[in-house]
């Protein structure tokens, strides 16, 4: 069984510039990968950077890694936890160098597979999602405002479209001196999907429209390129982002 991994960003319908930024990595032998999705904030100009500088300094501390070959648990967390501080830290030492970028930061969620072990770590509201077969799972709970109050039952998940403070995250890179990524595993199954995506993804389309709309379409890459056609056929407002892995059969 091989892992492949592939993903498309776009600026949307509505915005002037695409702060998100992916990344993905396989190993030379096809038994791991590493995917990485950041939907940057603090202006365009700031977005860009924060999301960019995160996704950079994440691939130079794990692609090696994962290149490298199988390594364990306690250390494979280790060194997640060390590629996210250096992105935060990275991107808190330009906060202080430039006043225009003062307010940047950005959201990340990243997964490294180990043959049939996921590893998920994420801060903010980008998301991971599981597909297996013609279910689709979150795996990932969102760092906003509006996930606190479902949570506590002020409010019904229907209701969250309609609370005009929505996307106000209550963590993300940058803007804390300890970042604090929330971090799960779970088993990947042969022709199971891994799916990261910026927030673009969900307000475009309905989570219940996409295992129908990637049933249409036989390989990752037409997979990926399927969701991000039907995002800006519905005017995505936002910049839309996916990174999807696959566990070939």
């Amino acid at each position: 069984m091989t892992l492949t991994a592939t993903g498309v960003t776009d600026i949307g319908t509505r915005r002037i510039s695409n702060q998100d930024a992916i990344a993905w990595h396989v190993s030379p032998d096809g038994s791991r990968v590493l995917g990485i999705v950041a939907d940057g904030m603090g202006g365009y100009k700031g977005g860009e950077i924060a999301s960019q500088v995160a996704v950079n300094a994440i691939v130079q501390r794990l692609a090696p890694l994962v290149s490298q070959g199988l390594i364990g648990d306690e250390a494979q967390v280790a060194a997640v936890h060390d590629a996210i501080r250096d992105a935060n830290e990275q991107i808190q030492a330009l906060r202080e160098e430039d006043p225009a970028l003062g307010n940047m930061g950005t959201t990340v969620v990243a997964t490294w597979v180990q043959g049939d072990d996921a590893l998920i770590a994420h801060i903010g509201d980008s998301r991971c999602y599981l597909i297996s077969n013609d279910t689709l799972s979150r795996r990932t709970r969102d760092d906003t405002v509006v996930q606190n109050m479902i949570d506590d039952g002020s409010i019904r998940e229907s209701d969250a479209p309609n609370i005009p403070f929505r996307n106000v995250l209550t963590q993300a890179l940058g803007s804390s001196e300890q970042p604090a990524p929330s971090l799960s595993r779970l088993k990947l199954a042969a022709g199971e999907r891994l799916l990261l995506c910026s927030d673009g993804l969900p307000e475009a389309i309905p989570e219940a429209e996409w295992t129908g709309l990637l049933a249409r379409r036989s390989t990752a890459r037409d997979q990926v390129r399927t969701l991000i056609d039907t995002s800006l056929d519905n005017g995505a407002k936002d910049n839309v982002s996916v990174v999807m892995i696959l566990k070939e059969s």
